[in-house]
């Protein structure tokens, strides 16, 4: 990348989170630049609500039209998806699998990757993202204990996907609220799997039951890639972050907010706490 890449950032959606959804695209709107795209991608049946956040900066995409034909919603069933060429697909694992096939479909050369439950509160240079000829990717180092049972089997599962040993304990963690990755170091993770495995990597990762996108991307950059990756590494947290399942009051919705340093860009409630966006979204103005 000799000039600056060209970004987009990318959020996965469906119709519980619309309204976090639309506090998400408000906020892009008012401090991202308008030439970084964004795309929304949700369920087909959820289209008709989202296609009110469509502006000339934000594009709605259908889940329907990135994945293959050969996998298709169970019909009347709201936890999986069918697929002619590989064990049925949970909702979550379905979501990992769209951020990698949605890749090959957009021309940006850098994704920034941001849930629903985020909101920006301050203007975002894209030029914290790249130094130079390289992309920020999230890593902690050794933030992960062999006794997180998610985690552990996660880290398993991409070793042997990528042909590696064993990840050794406190691992690093790559999961996180603004997840930058390389459009063609994904192509390039995409051919990496199909050398493996002779077949193509949507089979591959559909037949894997336990595994994450970003840890999957964060090994395959540090330990296949190494550095001729592109990447570099950054472990501070962009934002204040929220990741209980537990509702919160309005007076510790309040502590919460209290929270915000300078330096925070994004706000962060988890979804699974369950806590209406009204509540809070004047505190969200307020913290602006």
């Amino acid at each position: 990348m000799t000039s600056p890449p060209s970004l987009a950032l990318v959020t996965p959606s469906y119709a519980p989170d619309f309204e976090r959804c639309r506090l998400l695209c408000q906020s892009r709107g008012r401090f991202w630049p308008d030439s970084v795209h964004h795309y929304v991608v949700v369920d087909s049946r959820d289209l008709p609500r989202f296609r009110s956040l469509a502006n000339p900066s934000t594009e709605i995409l259908v889940v329907e039209d990135i994945l293959p034909w050969w996998i298709q919603r169970i019909p009347g069933a709201s936890q999986g998806w069918v697929s002619f060429k590989t064990w049925p697909i949970r909702n979550w694992i379905l979501q990992q699998l769209v951020k990698l096939a949605i890749v090959p479909r957009i021309s940006q050369e850098v994704l920034v990757f941001v849930d629903s439950d985020v909101t920006f509160i301050r203007p975002v240079d894209p030029s914290r993202l790249v130094q130079g000829d390289r992309v920020r990717l999230y890593r902690n180092p050794e933030a992960i204990p062999r006794s997180w049972q998610n985690f552990y089997r996660w880290y398993q599962s991409a070793a042997r996907l990528l042909g590696l040993a064993p990840v050794p304990y406190p691992a690093p963690n790559f999961i996180g609220d603004l997840i930058v990755w390389r459009r063609d170091r994904v192509l390039q993770l995409h051919q990496h799997l199909e050398n493996r495995f002779s077949r193509s990597w949507l089979e591959v990762l559909g037949n894997t039951w336990h595994w994450s996108e970003y840890i999957l991307y964060g090994l395959f950059i540090e330990q296949v890639l190494g550095k001729q990756s592109g990447h570099y590494y950054d472990d501070v947290c962009p934002g204040l972050q929220y990741f209980s399942t537990e509702p919160m009051t309005d007076n510790q919705l309040n502590r919460f907010f209290a929270g915000i340093e300078e330096s925070h860009i994004m706000v962060m409630i988890s979804a699974k706490a369950n806590i209406d966006p009204k509540r809070y979204s004047y505190l969200l103005n307020q913290s602006i």
